[in-house]
């Protein structure tokens, strides 16, 4: 090789084996090079005894699956570019033309949405059910059901349900069917950390990285975590048939945040118990939404079954204040953030239209915001919190 281009890319250099240190290293690659034909025809990328492409993984993101796997104490582990990005492979991978879907009414909107409009085209029509009353999911069960969303706590609103009770509804209906309903928890509030999903019952547990395995508020990912092979393999194949990715420096950023989770979660979820239940003692509060409060919903089944609650927690204002009030409010806070997500180290709030985003009637009368506690002084966001509404009642 005389020319130094050449060279360049035929270099004959290997650095020496044996280094070591906390942090895994960051490989990234589209091509993976086989030492032989007979070793490419070889090869297996699905259960992790080798490499084929970039998009089948690498040895971070093989590392990364096996991590959450372990703590969300499942066995296999499957990434995806997004949070909505999993739910949607979880749907694609599991349900055919005729199939039927269950949500719950506090599900998730994106996830509702993609149900309502893409699943639609593909001939699977949607179910939705009270996530507070195992009864009404055991009412909306059929023949067709082939896969049921489950979501603690409810999104936005924040009720805690009753998850082996739905669970159990789900395996006595699977008793008599000779194709079983799986049930998939999006497990994006409990982060692996507030209870312990396989062990209540869930056959999928989905999350979002975004929030508390990355912590960091500058990254996009999701996961599907399960114990069973067959289902492992469905999803796979469906990832793999759709292309889907995950680059090496966003997964580097979550291999990051995952040591501390512990830590993070326990320190938001101190501060947002602190906030929730001083806001529940202030006046222009008509209902503090915490499942940590006796009043909020579900409370007894999250005394029950979790350790410890996410960083979140909604407040619906008195009817006497107006749309254009509680927005004025929300800007005048200075500590919080005007942004959607959770779990970063900034804290941010968000007003929502919550009649819109039920099936069912929605039992409050005064706008709903949502407070995502980040890792700021418990006093400093409570004192912002206090001026913004003084100002509020001022104006």
């Amino acid at each position: 090789m005389s020319d130094a281009s050449t060279q360049l890319i035929h270099h004959p250099y290997t650095p020496p084996e044996g280094f070591a240190s906390a942090a895994p290293g960051v490989f990234k690659a589209s091509t993976v090079l086989f030492p032989s034909v007979a070793e490419m025809h070889q090869r297996d990328w699905r259960d992790k005894s080798g490499y084929t492409y970039g998009l089948h993984g690498t040895p971070t993101s093989f590392t990364l699956e096996e991590r959450l796997a372990s703590l969300e104490g499942g066995l296999y582990c499957t990434l995806a570019p997004s949070g909505l990005s999993a739910i949607t492979l979880v749907d694609m991978a599991l349900l055919s033309a005729g199939d039927e879907l269950l949500v719950p009414d506090n599900v998730y909107g994106p996830n509702r949405a993609f149900a309502q409009v893409e699943l639609a085209k593909w001939g699977i029509e949607l179910r939705v059910y009270d996530a507070m009353n195992p009864s009404d999911l055991a009412a909306q069960l059929n023949s067709k059901t082939r896969l049921v969303w489950l979501e603690a706590a409810g999104s936005v609103s924040m009720e805690y349900p009753d998850l082996p009770a739905l669970i159990a509804v789900v395996r006595q209906a699977n008793a008599s069917r000779a194709r079983a309903i799986v049930t998939a928890l999006d497990n994006t509030w409990g982060a692996g950390v507030a209870f312990a999903a396989f062990d209540l019952g869930v056959d999928i547990s989905m999350q979002a990285l975004t929030k508390y395995p990355s912590g960091g508020a500058d990254v996009l990912m999701g996961s599907v975590v399960t114990r069973d092979r067959a289902l492992h393999e469905a999803i796979q194949m469906t990832h793999s048939r759709l292309g889907l990715g995950v680059g090496a420096n966003d997964v580097e950023l979550v291999l990051r945040g995952l040591p501390t989770v512990h830590l993070r979660y326990a320190r938001q979820d101190a501060t947002t118990r602190a906030l929730a239940q001083w806001a529940s003692q202030q006046p222009q509060f008509a209902a503090v939404l915490h499942p940590a409060l006796p009043d909020s919903p579900g409370h007894a089944a999250f005394v029950r079954d979790a350790q410890a609650a996410a960083c979140l927690f909604s407040v619906v204002f008195d009817a006497r204040y107006s749309q254009a009030q509680v927005e004025g409010f929300c800007d005048r806070l200075s500590l919080f953030g005007l942004g959607y997500s959770w779990a970063g180290p900034m804290s941010l709030v968000v007003p929502y239209n919550m009649p819109n985003m039920r099936s069912r009637p929605w039992p409050h009368a005064g706008v709903l915001v949502r407070f995502a506690i980040g890792l700021e002084a418990a006093a400093d966001l409570q004192a912002d919190l206090a001026q913004a509404l003084a100002a509020m009642d001022a104006a």
